[in-house]
């Protein structure tokens, strides 16, 4: 399915070439590193540099022979650069090369996603201003509760990506590690003031300690991270998909010229993306219980954790890039329906603004407790009756005692509930500023 669309910029980051390309920014950044310490010959680096050119055939050619990956690629070059083959991989493993090339893999994954949500937070806050006084029901269990405005269920969403956005940040630092160090973290065969030398021209910080591999916790965090964007995405989706129910239908996802809902109704308009974002998220949260799996292993490393990996990062991160991608794409054309949340928001009748008269009647000394039962007595009564709250408060003699009718037709409006959306709306600004 996502194959189906261009994703170029995350999907490129994850074709073997990238990846030997990776391979050998790592193996570069060590020859620098042995060459400043002086442990090389001065000009190694830029002579292999001169010689190298990625053939990705070869290497596959080669991996059908040794049957390790590094072992074909490290072949390939050892091929274009002779006897300078010497000071090349010198005391490295090949975790060494593949979990730092992983995270300047994962930054710039990262990177693009960041991008998206970027996009999707510009859109959202655009929503949200724009319906930010469009009065709608609000829903608690699926059922009528009180009054919002459309702004503020699209200021919740946008509140949402600003948090997870903190939080790919935060992972993205987190990952930002690499460790030459070594088969078992020893440095028995390359010195520590290599590796700080190396990492540095990576921009990547040090493993405080490695064992052979960079600890598959931080990886965890980061898929964690994206499964939780992709449960925000979800939360969109799914409300989309509700308020587009044909009883309800108070906003659709966007529905183009020549598309085609069903293959026997000609009248239907399904929320076909939404859905499919729902049930990406569903995938994309298998694998975070992959990744926590991952980190135990034993003893200084196993391999059980290497074939997963070869799947859960590029998909997690290409389905997640998919769902923001798609995403920005229904939220920049959704169509609001504003008279039907108008025509909803009175489907009870009043019942809604039945906390205004609880709260009224308590101002006037009625305890809680017997203007709950006041209350919630002429709702059943409107309700199960099919009247108006407003033509059975009138009726009740006991809620008469205490007010009158224009004082009940105030209450029973929307304008309580709006007075405070400008305040959200200030503070939520601010926040993000601050």
């Amino acid at each position: 399915m996502i194959s189906r669309y261009s994703l170029s910029p995350m999907k490129e980051l994850w074709t073997e070439e990238t990846m030997y390309k990776k391979w050998l920014e790592v193996e570069i950044a060590v020859l620098k590193a042995l060459e400043k310490q002086g442990k090389i010959p001065k000009g190694t680096t830029k002579e292999i540099v001169e010689k190298v050119k990625i053939d990705v055939e070869s290497v596959r050619e080669k991996e059908r022979e040794t049957r390790h990956d590094l072992i074909a690629f490290l072949e390939h070059i050892e091929e274009q650069i002779g006897d300078l083959s010497r000071y090349f991989h010198k005391g490295l493993t090949s975790s060494d090369v593949k979990d730092t090339a992983l995270s300047l893999i994962l930054i710039e994954a990262g990177r693009i996603l960041l991008n998206e949500i970027e996009d999707i937070k510009k859109v959202l806050l655009k929503t949200a201003k724009r319906y930010k006084n469009t009065v709608m029901i609000g829903r608690t269990h699926g059922i009528h509760a009180e009054p919002i405005t459309f702004g503020l269920k699209v200021l919740s969403w946008l509140s949402e990506f600003e948090r997870n956005e903190k939080r790919l940040k935060e992972a993205i630092e987190n990952i930002r590690y690499g460790k030459i160090s070594g088969a078992v973290g020893n440095y028995a065969h390359i010195p520590p003031e290599v590796e700080e030398e190396a990492l540095s021209i990576l921009g990547l910080k040090r493993e405080k300690v490695s064992t052979q591999i960079i600890p598959r916790d931080r990886h965890a965090q980061y898929v964690f991270t994206l499964s939780l964007i992709g449960v925000a995405v979800e939360r969109v989706a799914m409300e989309i998909r509700n308020l587009q129910r044909t009883e309800i239908k108070e906003i659709e996802e966007p529905f183009y010229e020549f598309q085609k809902g069903s293959s026997a109704m000609p009248h239907k308009r399904n929320p076909i993306v939404s859905e499919r974002l729902c049930g990406l998220s569903r995938l994309l949260r298998s694998y975070v219980f992959v990744a926590l799996e991952n980190v135990p292993l034993w003893h200084e490393r196993d391999l059980t954790h290497s074939s997963s990996e070869r799947f859960i990062f590029s998909e997690a991160t290409q389905i997640l890039h998919y769902m923001l991608v798609k995403l920005k794409e229904i939220l920049e054309n959704l169509r609001v329906n504003e008279n039907n949340m108008l025509k909803n928001l009175d489907i009870t009748r009043g019942l809604i603004y039945s906390e205004n008269v609880l709260i009224r009647l308590m101002e006037k000394g009625v305890s809680r407790k017997k203007a709950y039962e006041i209350v919630q007595q002429s709702a059943i009564k409107a309700w199960e009756g099919g009247k108006d709250l407003l033509e059975v408060l009138l009726e009740d003699e006991e809620i008469m005692k205490y007010m009158d009718k224009g004082e009940l037709e105030e209450l029973l409006s929307v304008s309580p509930y709006l007075k405070h959306v400008d305040v959200i709306f200030r503070r939520f600004e601010d926040d993000s500023q601050g």
